[in-house]
This record gives structure tokens, C-alpha cells and sequence, in this order.
């Protein structure tokens, strides 16, 4: 099963693709997509639409492990714009009829850490230990990426999204 894992954001979106089958998983490629923050917020969407085409097109998977929105009441702004690049995201997905899964931040981290409340160091770690990397992966939206595809991967039947 190839999984592609995404941690959505305006400015910076985690992607990676997970290979997974009955007994291992294995990275393929992970990365970010950014956006420029002096363009108008239509063309930031543009090229993260056009990016995703391109890494859908590229690897093919089976599935898109998306985190959800989250919204705290002292930054709505930040989850409105997230919820854009996250928007632009289905969006390429539907038209490339790949199935997507959504999970909670806090269902990703408590599938690989058993903490929902992880720390994004804790995250980075724990897929670094998982995947047997070298390095801890960086930035932390790739880990979070990481993240969701893994537990995308665990999931019974890839059914059990928030």
C-alpha cells in the first residue's frame, strides 16, 4: 500500500509517501511544499495545487492521509488559512480519484506515541525509530507527515478516521 501522508499548512505543507505492507514500512520520499508569503493568497494556493498534482502524479498512492483542522479560539486566522491549503489539497485529490483519510493531530500522536499530546520532538523521534532513519526528520511538518501516513497505515482497514 502506497500512503502519502500531508500536515497541511498556507506556508509550509509536510508530505511523505510511506510504502507499507504486512510487515514494514518504508519511506519513499518526503519533503515540503512551500508557498511565498509576498504573493497574494490565491496565487500561494495556485502553486500548492499545482505541487500536489505534480507529487500525486509522481507516486501514484493508494491513499492520502490528510490531518484535520484544528482550531484554537486564540488563533482562528491560522485555521482559516490551513483550512485553505487543506481545501486546494482535497481538491487535487478528488480530481485525481485518489481516497483520502482524515485524522486528528492528537489520533496521529497518540497512534505513534501512544500520547495524543506528543510534542512535535517526541513525533520527529518516534518516526525516526519506526522508519530506522538516520537523522530525525526535519522540519517537523515532514515528521508530521511521516506521521499520518503511518498511522493511515495502521489503521484497521484504513477506516477508524476521526
Amino acid at each position: 500500500m502506497r500512503i502519502l501522508g500531508v500536515d497541511p499548512g498556507l506556508g509550509v505543507c509536510g508530505y511523505a509517501v510511506v510504502e507499507k505492507d504486512a510487515v514494514r514500512e518504508e519511506l519513499v520520499e518526503a519533503g515540503i511544499v512551500a508557498s511565498d508569503e509576498k504573493l497574494a493568497i490565491e496565487k500561494r494556493l495556485n502553486q500548492i495545487a499545482i505541487d500536489f498534482e505534480a507529487i500525486l502524479e509522481k507516486f501514484r498512492p493508494e491513499v492520502v492521509a490528510i490531518e484535520q483542522l484544528y482550531s484554537h479560539y486564540a488563533h482562528p486566522r491560522t485555521a482559516i488559512l490551513m483550512g485553505h491549503a487543506r481545501g486546494v489539497i482535497l481538491q487535487k485529490c478528488a480530481e485525481a480519484g485518489v481516497d483520502v483519510r482524515s485524522f486528528s493531530a492528537t489520533k496521529i500522536k497518540k497512534s505513534l506515541t501512544g500520547n495524543g499530546r506528543a510534542s512535535k520532538e517526541q513525533v520527529q523521534k518516534t518516526v525516526q525509530v519506526i522508519l530506522s532513519l538516520k537523522e530525525i526528520p526535519q522540519p517537523a511538518d515532514v515528521a508530521d507527515a511521516i506521521a499520518a501516513a503511518i498511522c493511515c497505515g495502521n489503521s484497521k482497514n484504513f477506516s477508524d478516521t476521526d
